[in-house]
């Protein structure tokens, strides 16, 4: 026995050498190897013209401002393809690249409110490959691991199935270069698209902490495209806000290891920009605003008696993200927006208001507790895995049948489809849009079929106008369920481009 525990404290003795050995040699190497740069120009050393460059960040939210302002400093980097979600502001972020005409291409799913980035792309200047914003971040995932394609059902139906998206518009208008089809593939008896995984030459990205070995830790929803970014490039640089001593970032706080992180620096100096500052309103201010809000929190308010207690819900961009505001109190519902958070809260208050926290509409916003935050990639893996309840989108047509156009006019206005094919392709999850009945001109938004391009095919459950409420009802149409206050079932035919029925009980309900 005696000689069973010598050999067993032997042991101990040599396994605690062995530790401490290694725990120096740990710290004489984070002593010795550092992937700490002095500045961002010194960063970006290496990046040529025609290179792929993976761009983080949603909006302005996260973006790596300091690398993209080194790049702006370089003229001599020209014909670009940038990977991003957007394209920043006309004046900031990658927005600058673009004034600067040192990108060639984007590969992005949403153009937005970028008037520059929406400019070049219709005037012939600047080639946009548009995909649906989860597929972008799965492609980017994928890449990152190793995994050449995937198959999705973001699409089908669709131009990304069919192929012809405008990718580059002639000086006249004309389509010089149009997207492909996709392979697809028949799963369970589901149709489903191919889709391949994307890589690049340089991932730039921005972390809130990072150290010297590269692992980096976000702050709220500035995850967002930074974390699968960061996995997919050939060389990454991060550049972040708070360079800590190595062994400081507890193992479970790290988001990416240093492993995939190639350069590192502090940002030079940050401004942080909020896309879209927007503070929560009293009732006193709601009753002061224009008619055409005032008509689009008429329509909200009325969508918001769609939420029931423990649903998991996602709200677009634009007017349904409004319903945030008007949840019941007596219930609770919890909110998913597609740039990564969960348990999302209504507007801010001035001192509430962080650059961290953004919706998908880049609009400031609250996480209420016990909320969440995460990167695209895991957000839209939610959405496809069907964990969401509903979503509530806003439109520019549906169809009698319950196709949904939201996301371009041809030739006049590009949004991009943004999160809004993923969101309506989950089998699941129950669609319901929100818009006004009619255009601006007076003609009808809701059709027999339509004639602008679609986001989804037979996706929407139900539509919730200023005029009224219908339901899709499949291999039927449209049935009519409610009014709203002073509306007629006459004054919706009158309206409406199609036929459709009216339910025994309709009322005027809102």
């Amino acid at each position: 026995m005696l000689a069973i525990k010598k050999q067993a404290l032997g042991s101990a003795s040599r396994i605690l050498l062995r530790a401490n050995v290694l725990s120096g040699l740990a710290v004489r190497a984070s002593r010795s190897y550092s992937k700490l740069y002095k500045s961002s120009d010194e960063a970006i050393e290496g990046i040529k013209s025609g290179d792929t460059l993976l761009i983080g960040g949603f909006g302005l939210c996260g973006i790596p401002e300091n690398l993209l302002k080194a790049i702006a400093r370089r003229k001599d980097i020209q014909q670009i393809t940038a990977v991003s979600n957007n394209a920043g502001t006309s004046d900031y972020g990658l927005g600058t690249l673009l004034q600067s005409r040192q990108i060639k291409r984007m590969i992005s799913s949403y153009v937005g409110e970028n008037k520059e980035f929406s400019r070049q792309y219709l005037g012939g200047e600047l080639e946009v490959e548009l995909l649906p914003q989860g597929t972008i971040a799965e492609r980017v995932r994928s890449g990152g691991a190793g995994i050449p394609a995937f198959y999705t059902l973001t699409g089908v139906g669709t131009q990304v199935e069919t192929g012809g998206i405008p990718i580059k518009y002639g000086k006249n208008g004309e389509v010089l270069i149009s997207s492909t089809p996709r392979e697809t593939k028949v799963f369970n008896g589901r149709k489903y698209l191919m889709e391949e995984g994307i890589t690049g030459d340089y991932a730039l990205v921005k972390a809130w902490k990072g150290d010297e070995l590269g692992n980096l830790v976000f702050k709220y929803a500035a995850s967002n495209f930074n974390a699968p970014m960061a996995t997919a490039g050939k060389i990454t640089i991060a550049e972040v806000e708070e360079i800590v001593p190595v062994g400081e970032l507890k193992p479970n706080e790290i988001h990416i290891p240093g492993i995939h992180v190639h350069r590192i620096i502090k940002g030079e100096t940050y401004e942080k920009r909020i896309e879209k500052l927007t503070l929560r309103r009293s009732a006193d201010e709601e009753n002061e605003l224009p008619e055409s809000m005032k008509q689009r929190i008429h329509i909200i308010k009325r969508a918001a008696r769609e939420f029931k207690d423990g649903m998991y819900v996602n709200l677009g961009i634009g007017m349904p993200v409004l319903a945030s505001n008007y949840i019941d109190p007596q219930i609770t519902v919890h909110l998913q927006s597609e740039n990564g958070i969960l348990g999302m809260g209504p507007f801010p208050t001035p001192n509430e208001v962080d650059a961290d926290l953004v919706n998908a509409g880049k609009e400031s916003v609250t996480v209420l507790p016990g909320g969440t935050c995460f990167s695209s990639d895991v957000s839209f893996g939610m959405i496809r895995g069907n964990r969401l309840d509903m979503t509530i989108l806003g439109g520019m047509q549906v169809s009698s049948r319950g196709d949904l156009s939201n996301w371009m006019v041809p030739r006049k206005m590009v949004k991009g489809m943004g999160g809004a094919m993923d969101l309506v392709a989950a089998p699941k999850s129950r669609v319901v849009v929100t818009m006004t009945h009619t255009a601006k001109d007076g003609s009808p938004k809701i059709l027999k079929e339509n004639t602008l391009p679609l986001t989804g095919v037979q996706c929407v459950d139900r539509i919730i106008t200023d005029k009224c409420v219908f339901d899709v009802v499949p291999n039927k149409g449209l049935l009519l369920r409610e009014l709203s206050y002073g509306q007629t079932v006459d004054s919706i035919k009158a309206s409406t481009g199609c036929d459709f029925e009216v339910a025994s009980d309709v009322a005027e309900t809102f």
